[in-house]
């Protein structure tokens, strides 16, 4: 008798309405009440793919970001620093005080962070930057090579910056969790121009280990501009 072949069919049923991702829209994102805001994003959670995936942008976004904004102000509110300039209350802030901390720095990070990258972003830095960053580091190139190297040197969850110390020198330095250069006892002090975001979940969907790609994607969302404006404004402060 003739064998016959058989294929056998599996029936993989679509996820329903509600198991679907749904992506909001970043103007949709409110803080509640206080004297700090979120920076706003003058683009979609997508507009950074492939080197920042949409879902990421919003998890960093709407969930971390907001986060620690809510939870700055609440620490905030009805106290003498509640309505003076964030770089005033790093200048007195108790290191101690850990959820002052945590969260002052995860709400000035990250809108820095949100701040200094954008669509048709990349390149080099033109101007007074781009003749600073020469000054200071030799080339772009010896820039980039020494940022990503600090970057991928810091262990576990932190930043990289690229900072203006007192002296108006640019300086690169690294910082754990969400501590930076403004606070007090910092390796390096200065202003900070650019900041890059090394905790998990800026890069972990779809990076996973592989930090150091990563690292080096970054340097196609850096909007010089925006750095550039930075170093102007600290310069003349």
């Amino acid at each position: 008798c003739n064998k016959k072949k058989y294929t056998e069919v599996v029936e993989v049923p679509l996820p329903t309405a509600q198991e679907k991702v749904t992506m909001g829209m970043p103007d949709d994102v409110k803080a509640d009440e206080g004297s700090f805001q979120l920076e706003k994003l003058p683009y979609n959670y997508d507009a950074l793919v492939p080197n920042i995936a949409a879902l990421t942008m919003e998890m960093h976004y709407s969930k971390h970001y907001l986060t620690y904004t809510n939870n700055l102000n609440k620490a905030l509110a009805g106290t003498e620093q509640e309505n003076i300039p964030i770089e005033d209350i790093f200048k007195k802030l108790d290191m101690t005080n850990t959820d002052l901390r945590n969260n002052l720095g995860g709400y000035y990070n990250h809108t820095l962070y949100f701040d200094i990258i954008g669509t048709k972003a990349g390149g080099k830095p033109t101007d007074t930057l781009a003749s600073a960053i020469d000054k200071d580091f030799g080339s772009f190139d010896n820039f980039k090579i020494q940022f990503e190297d600090a970057a991928n040197k810091q262990f576990g969850s932190g930043w990289t910056w690229l900072v203006v110390d007192k002296s108006g020198k640019l300086q690169i330095t690294s910082t754990p969790n969400q501590d930076n250069p403004l606070m007090p006892r910092a390796e390096i002090a200065g202003t900070p121009i650019l900041a890059i975001d090394l905790w998990e979940h800026a890069y972990y969907l779809s990076y996973q280990y592989k930090r150091k790609k990563y690292i080096e994607a970054f340097f196609n969302i850096i909007n010089w501009k925006k750095v550039g404006e930075k170093y102007e404004e600290a310069l003349n402060k």
